[in-house]
């Protein structure tokens, strides 16, 4: 039963203290999920306001009932400082303008989740989301501490934080956070111990009706020391056990592989999905764009480098916070004698969802974009943690490279740490027409370009069939090396099939290659901007093509799907000079050649079975929202045990009265009434009685027969029945003391009913949901877990 008696300025103010510790410490449990630490801080600020200000308000009396909704009130207030930006009076009264940023911050906190990969970047959506949840758990953990008096139960707010990175991160949680959280919370409980006991020994009750056995003023220090040190040996050792036992659920749940469950909500997705939204009847707008310089470049939206499995999936790296917008670098491998000429595009995207930004390769300067963006080193891929294209309207300044067939031809073999490892690997065990073919078409190449521009011409002749339906129809649709070797068989495919396969056949011959997705150039509109033609680019132009790297160059587009899109003057047949280079070497067949590099198959993008394994964003909220939601039902459960054995007591137990009046008592405790259980029956009943719902005689008679029962049962002769259970032959009672028995306890069970139910008609709707949700009648089962020290009444 929570404590009645009034705490001290300083006993409150030293358990809102190590309540913020408690909260604080628990935060820090989410450092692995979050670059630096702006974000805790942030955090912090909230919950000082939160518990603070509840101590602040404690301190001048007000009334408790007022103190949750306004630390409500001054975790609002925190935040509008912290995030109101120019929206605010006088930096902390928000307006309807600082709600409506709140809203976009909250939109943005819930793409950020599903966009980002561990450790996030703590964006401005992603710190508004941690602190207004630290807010909600200091809120929470002050209302059981202070307010309700179970500090017992601030253990379910604090494992919110603590729970959090098991569901993310591999290792799952972090062992120091959990020990020092427990630590934290031992040690709110013992506190607790201590105000209580001195609370009591300041406030016990001298009155003569009031009959107490009186506890030593001083606690014997191994009942007191002993058992903390036992408590806290059994507290760290169960946070350590929970620590190593914490299942990861999967990275990919903050999307470390690139993007969520489909890349793309609205236009495209990678190889299967890209194949059913070209095989759509209607063309879907994407996005339009203008060039004054009359540009028509393709435009990327993902480059997938790694190729192995099933499924092929780009290199996972988190985003790297440096990487803005204003520092985008040149392209990798790009000498000062390739010409290079830069032109601007201003872009608008219409129906593409997407967190990755449509740019044509290489772009240098993007700007106008809102949110939160970032480039990828070697792909310049542009993704966001916070928001998508959706909407966007943007300008970028891209170089329109145009190398020779001299420099191309001429290009060196690429040297150790050019290109990432994951462009040049193969695995072992590649079908064999992989080889054979990759073998026969380039056998009469000289150079690594002759043997690039040889697949391009073998793939674009007519031996090919460019064919949207026939994948699907005869179960090759998508990437992977199956697939590939289906496809040369059978030689009917659409741009996936293509472009894998030059990648793939690109690398058999040592040139490193990936594959980008994206669109098409587009077909003119009939709309002009300041005389400029509007380009429209729909569903339709979905593409996928391979890129080669050759040294001194850079990474070059090549197109070997027939029918669409447009080919490279430089890669045409018989292009440019015709003078022998650098014979291209042999494809090696070593294990460090062609191992299969390190990665997850199943986190591969464009998969739709590894979407399915992966999840969407909402799981592991929902699994929180679940622990949560159990741990705060543990308390109404275990009441509802308790009710039930005593109504069973009462049935066919022994000392139904008893029974009866403990209900009664422990109806009144949950219902915050004074309740003094050292006190006698008939005290107890004369308070009760005062209230207005005992005004019905009905229910002040059903409370005055329980009090005279217990009464009777209590200082009365024993009854020779007690229970049928335990009833002897030689002293069984007729049948009609037997049915007078079941009918004073079917009574007994009545009264109950009555009684109880008056005391929660007179008590408020907030007390009755506290009465059910943390039941203060279970304080003496907690007690001695505690280290607390009960004194029974007479």
């Amino acid at each position: 039963m929570p404590d009645r008696l009034p705490l001290s300025r300083a006993q409150s103010l030293a358990l809102s203290a190590v309540s913020l510790l408690l909260v604080l410490v628990a935060t820090t449990a989410l450092g692995p999920l979050i670059s630096g630490s702006a974000w805790w801080w942030a955090g912090a600020v909230v919950a000082v306001a939160v518990i603070g200000g509840g101590a602040a308000l404690r301190s001048i009396r007000t009334p408790p009932s007022l103190v949750p909704p306004l630390e409500l009130v001054a975790a609002l207030l925190a935040l509008t400082l912290l995030f109101g930006g120019g929206t605010a009076l006088a930096f902390i009264v928000p307006t309807p303008d600082t709600l409506a940023a709140f809203g976009a911050l909250a939109e943005g906190a819930q793409r950020t989740i599903e966009q980002q990969s561990v450790p996030a970047l703590p964006v401005p959506a992603l710190v508004f989301a941690i602190a207004v949840g630290v807010g909600l758990v200091a809120a929470l953990t002050d209302f059981l501490v202070q307010t309700v008096r179970v500090p017992a139960l601030a253990a379910a707010p604090a494992l919110v934080p603590v729970l959090v990175p098991g569901l993310f991160l591999k290792d799952g949680a972090d062992t120091t956070a959990i020990v020092f959280t427990a630590l934290a919370y031992l040690l709110l409980l013992r506190i607790d111990v201590r105000v209580r006991r001195a609370s009591e020994l300041l406030h016990e009750s001298e009155g003569e009706d009031a009959p107490v056995v009186r506890a030593p003023k001083r606690a014997p220090l191994v009942s007191t020391f002993g058992g903390s040190i036992a408590l806290a040996a059994v507290g760290v050792v169960a946070a350590s056990v929970i620590a190593a036992a914490t299942p990861s659920v999967s990275t990919s749940f903050l999307v470390g592989s690139g993007g969520p469950g489909t890349l793309f909500a609205r236009g495209v997705s990678p190889y299967v999905d890209l194949g059913r939204d070209l095989r759509r009847p209607d063309p879907v707008p994407a996005f339009s764009y203008v060039s004054p310089e009359g540009a028509r470049p393709y435009f990327t939206l993902l480059t997938v480098e790694r190729l192995e499995g099933q499924v092929w999936s780009a290199t996972e790296r988190a985003v790297d916070g440096a990487n803005t917008l204003a520092t985008m670098p040149g392209p990798d491998g790009l000498a000062d004698a390739v010409p290079a000429e830069s032109k601007q595009v201003a872009v608008r995207v219409e129906q593409v969802r997407t967190a990755w930004l449509p740019l044509p390769y290489p772009s240098v300067q993007v700007e106008g974009v809102e949110g939160s963006w970032f480039w990828d080193r070697g792909t310049l891929n542009v993704r966001s943690v916070d928001a998508t294209t959706l909407g966007q309207e943007y300008r970028l300044s891209h170089l329109d490279v145009d190398p020779t067939v001299a420099q191309l031809r001429g290009a060196p073999a690429a040297p150790g740490g050019a290109v990432a490892e994951e462009t040049r690997s193969l695995p072992e065990d590649l079908p064999p027409i992989i080889g054979e073919t990759a073998a026969e078409v380039t056998a009469g190449a000289l150079t690594r370009y002759d043997a690039a521009v040889a697949i391009q011409r073998y793939l674009r002749s007519s031996a090919f069939e460019y064919s949207e339906t026939a994948p699907a129809a005869s179960g090759y649709d998508g990437a992977g090396f199956e697939a590939i070797g289906a496809f040369l068989e059978q030689r009917a495919g659409y741009c996936v099939h293509f472009a894998s396969t030059m990648a793939v056949l690109a690398r058999e011959v040592g040139i490193p290659s990936r594959i980008s997705i994206g669109y098409t150039s587009g077909n003119p509109g009939d709309r002009r901007i300041d005389g400029d033609v509007v380009i429209e680019v729909d569903s339709h132009d979905l593409h996928a093509w391979p890129e080669l790297y050759f040294e001194g160059v850079g990474w070059v587009p090549f197109e070997p799907t027939p029918g669409r899109g447009s080919v490279p003057d430089y890669t045409r047949p018989n292009a440019g000079d015709l003078t022998p280079g650098i014979i291209p070497t042999a494809p090696s067949t070593s294990p460090g050649a062609t191992g299969r590099p390190e990665g997850d198959p199943d986190r591969a993008l464009g998969s739709d079975a590894a979407a399915a394994q992966a999840g969407p964003a909402w799981v592991p909220v929902t699994v929180i929202g679940l622990v949560v939601v159990l741990l705060l039902l543990v308390p109404a459960g275990s009441r509802a045990v308790v009710r039930a054995g005593r109504r069973s007591r009462i049935r066919s137990g022994v000392q139904p009265a008893d029974a009866a009046w403990r209900e009664v008592v422990a109806t009144a405790g949950d219902l915050g009434l004074p309740v003094d259980e050292r006190s006698t029956v008939r005290t107890v009943v004369a308070g009760l009685a005062a209230g207005a719902a005992f005004a019905d005689p009905g229910a002040r008679a059903a409370l005055d027969r329980i009090r005279d029962d217990v009464e009777r049962e209590r200082y009365g002769r024993v009854r020779s029945v007690a229970s049928p259970a335990h009833v002897d032959a030689r002293n069984a009672p007729t049948s009609e003391g037997a049915e007078a028995e079941q009918g004073r306890r079917a009574r007994i069970a009545r009264d109950v009913d009555a009684v109880c139910a008056a005391l929660r008609r007179d008590a408020p709707p907030w007390r009755r949901a506290a009465a059910i949700l943390l039941p203060a009648s279970l304080r003496p089962a907690i007690g001695p877990v505690v280290g607390r020290t009960t004194t029974p009444g007479a």
